[in-house]
């Protein structure tokens, strides 16, 4: 998103209606038994006999990576049950089973924790998925309610006036922003309040493909994020629905999304060009409180004495005075 905006596309004037495609696109954005099907394909896909030192006797492959016979052989479980397991057929799987598919697909730990959430998804009666023992169901509720910014997060925001920042809440809502974060990424307040959110930006806004260096592995990272809130907020309508508008309005992201990716937003860089001060290098970090963990403050700094610094500086200068003068 350009600071410099001069022009938006209309995001709400093509949101699909329920029952539309943008509503099928989203069964594996529940955490249903089709998103553990795809997660566990995809997964094995990835894998070759000789990856994980199984014989490979020749022969024309009806499958990309292992079958399942192979992998339930890794695993130390009988093809029917791991084919059960996949199919979300498996009501109760142990975590010692699902730690020993984990291995065999030599998942990170992201991933295999991903796996565990997408096997205890449970069906709930007023027909969503919820976990076992009804955190799915509790968690819902929790996400049904507007969320708003803590107040010790909006002063943290305000206590730090020369580094861009916003604060990120369920499904890459951003609740709150600095002045530092309006020069760098745009003025949020000009968007309608459902429209604030990281990844519809990021898809949605062309500006973002100028804004952002590598904007492939930025949209890459939102796609991963969101695969793994699916997985943690099973029933949350307003996640399916985000990710139903994105799957019929952007084919990047219908793509990516089958892929599966599952990535937490933690901290890395990222090579902005700024249309007002050109390329800058900038770090950014993935704060979040451990009583609160639903809202995280993400900041972005610059190496010290770098060039990058100075630019950020007077970007933030050029903001401060624009803010300050009369209109």
């Amino acid at each position: 998103m350009s600071a410099n905006r001069t022009s938006r596309p209309d995001l709400t004037a093509a949101s699909a209606a329920p029952g539309t495609a943008a509503g099928t696109a989203t069964g594996a954005a529940a955490g249903t038994a089709s998103g553990l099907a795809e997660f566990l394909r995809t997964r094995r896909s990835r894998l070759r006999p000789e990856d994980v030192d199984l014989p490979d006797f020749g022969g024309r492959r009806r499958v990309a990576g292992l079958r399942r016979e192979e992998l339930a052989q890794l695993a130390g479980v009988s093809v029917d049950y791991y084919t059960r397991l996949e199919q979300g057929r498996v009501g109760n799987p142990s975590d010692a089973v699902l730690d020993s598919v984990a291995r065999a697909l030599r998942l990170d730990a992201e991933e295999a924790g991903h796996l565990h959430r997408l096997a205890r998804t449970r069906p709930t009666r007023a027909g969503g998925v919820g976990g076992a023992g009804g955190a799915g169901r509790g968690q819902a509720r929790g996400s049904a309610a507007p969320q708003k910014v803590r107040p010790s997060m909006a002063r943290l925001l305000d206590a730090m006036p020369d580094v861009p920042a916003v604060v990120m809440g369920r499904r890459m809502d951003i609740l709150a922003w600095n002045s530092a974060a309006v020069a760098l990424l745009g003025d949020y307040s000009a968007l309608a309040p459902a429209e604030r959110n990281i990844a519809r930006i990021t898809f949605l806004d062309p500006a973002s493909r100028t804004l952002y260096d590598d904007w492939v592995a930025c949209a890459r990272e939102n796609v991963a994020f969101l695969h793994l809130e699916a997985g943690r907020r099973p029933d949350d309508p307003r996640l399916a629905e985000l990710i139903g508008e994105l799957s019929v309005r952007s084919q990047e992201f219908r793509q990516w999304w089958a892929e599966h990716p599952v990535r937490d937003k933690t901290s890395g860089h990222k090579v902005f060009h700024h249309p007002l001060v050109g390329r800058m290098e900038l770090v950014y970090d993935t704060l979040r409180s451990a009583d609160d963990p639903d809202q995280a403050l993400v900041t972005y700094t610059a190496d010290p004495g770098s060039p990058s610094e100075d630019a950020l500086r007077m970007l933030i200068s050029w903001e401060a005075d624009r803010v300050a003068r009369p209109r």
